[in-house]
């Protein structure tokens, strides 16, 4: 077997790889030995079969594998002697594939982009700023003002005022397309928060200002997206019975508010506000901090990047920020999305950190536990209700998401190790001067 470079520029790795025909005939020999003893063919006791014959009958079979088994020994031994690292599956491709016929030697061309080498961080040169902030009385009282708010309960108004924005009307309806009524289109006894956007649009107005015991004849279209398609689109006619107006009530803040939310008095429930407020906080000094950690680490480290990988990274920006742009178009049927030069400059900034981060975590030999994934995946399971125990499953058996959801666990902690060898100072500060901070931050 022989491997010759043909091409090294760069990152750019080409090679041949040759496996010539006796290589590869001993290695349809020795999967034919491997297999000898299960063997059982008519006339010959099971694992007796002759080697000649299980050849002629199984050797064409054998053939496709060995050669595969040939040069992935191959490239695994070319990568261990040389150690490079592809950045991405390296492109292999059969000399004279159509016209290579059995007895001739095997010639593949292999070509990968090599990792680069990724000079060490200077973390005693990275000095960052945590931005600490306390649960203020009245940020906590602002946080109790809206529990309260959405433990509001309602209360029928006089029967001559008029229903606005806010309130709670209760009505019977019955919709009508061109003169006919439709399936699912009626309702009784229907509890509708004026302004909660639960209707379709411009239903909820025409409900403004009316009163208990009016008829309201709502004149709307569907939506041209709706879900029924048989709908989508068409002008629509509600007769409505407004049956009772209700005005909002806001709870009462004391024990009682404090019960429902599974607080044992008020008081507890301020220490959990409290709690639940700085953790808020945290998170986002946090993000500050992490962004401002990678800016310090993308200045100073600087090396050549994979153009695969830079190519392949900023069209999956650009494909993210056009359905960003384009929100109610959910397909992937818009054609390609050519990334600008704004694009690239993000990707090779992600790349160039992605490595960067990657690299200092395989030496200082950061992993993500077994107890760290299953945590995560617990976590993005809760967004699945009542399918936890199906999407579980879904995650056992896909790598992509496995890899999907250790990835930032990875990255977090590979961050907090660098965040322990840097100088880290801590600054007291207000919630608007971390608000402000937050809304500094660009995409990453």
């Amino acid at each position: 077997m022989q491997v010759t470079e043909t091409l090294k520029d760069g990152l750019k790795r080409g090679y041949t790889i040759t496996v010539t025909a006796a290589e590869l005939d001993a290695k349809v020999q020795e999967k034919l030995v491997e297999a000898q003893p299960e063997i059982e063919i008519k006339g010959f006791r099971k694992g007796k079969v002759p080697l000649a014959i299980l050849k002629k009958q199984f050797g064409q079979r054998l053939l496709g594998d060995a050669m595969q088994d040939a040069i992935d020994g191959a490239m695994k031994d070319h990568f261990d002697a040389t150690g490079d690292r592809p950045a991405l599956q390296p492109e292999v491709k059969m000399v004279g594939g159509e016209t290579w016929a059995e007895g001739q030697d095997v010639v593949v061309e292999m070509t990968y982009e090599a990792l680069p080498p990724i000079p060490d961080v200077n973390t005693s040169g990275i000095t960052l700023e945590r931005l600490v902030v306390k649960a203020a009385e009245a940020d906590v009282e602002e946080a109790l003002k809206n529990l309260a708010s959405s433990a509001q309960s309602f209360e029928p108004k006089k029967k001559a005022q008029k229903a606005k924005k806010g309130d709670q009307v209760v009505i019977d309806f019955k919709g009508s397309v061109d003169g006919d009524y439709f399936e699912g289109g009626s309702g009784e006894d229907y509890p509708l928060v004026l302004g909660s956007n639960s209707f379709i649009p411009g239903f909820e107005d025409q409900l403004i200002g009316a009163k208990t015991g009016e008829e309201v004849k709502v004149e709307v279209s569907f939506p041209e997206n709706y879900g029924a398609a048989h709908l989508a689109g068409k002008a629509a006619v509600f007769e409505c019975t407004v049956k009772e107006v209700r005005e909002p009530k806001a709870a009462e803040i004391d024990d009682e508010l404090a019960k429902k939310f599974g607080a044992e008095d008020l008081a507890a429930l301020k220490g959990q506000v409290a709690e639940r407020l700085e953790a808020e906080y945290k998170g986002a000094s946090r993000a500050v901090l992490k962004r401002a950690l990678l800016d310090q680490l993308d200045a100073q480290v600087k090396f050549d990047l994979p153009a695969r990988l830079v190519e392949a990274e900023a069209a999956q920006i650009a494909h993210q920020l056009w359905h960003e742009e384009n929100p109610d178009h959910h397909g992937h049927d818009h054609g390609d999305v050519t990334p600008t030069d704004e694009h690239k400059s993000l990707a090779e900034r992600r790349v160039r950190l992605g490595l960067l981060l990657a690299e200092v975590g395989r030496k200082a030999e950061v992993t993500v536990t077994d107890a760290e994934m299953t945590q995560a995946v617990l976590a993005a399971a809760r967004q699945y209700p009542g399918q936890e125990r199906q999407f579980f499953e879904f995650v056992q058996k896909n790598q992509q998401m496995q890899q999907q959801l250790r990835a930032p666990l990875y990255e977090d902690k590979v961050v907090d190790h660098i965040m322990g060898l840097a100088t880290v100072t801590e600054k007291e500060v207000g919630k608007e001067d971390l608000q402000k901070a937050v809304e500094a931050l660009d995409e990453i």
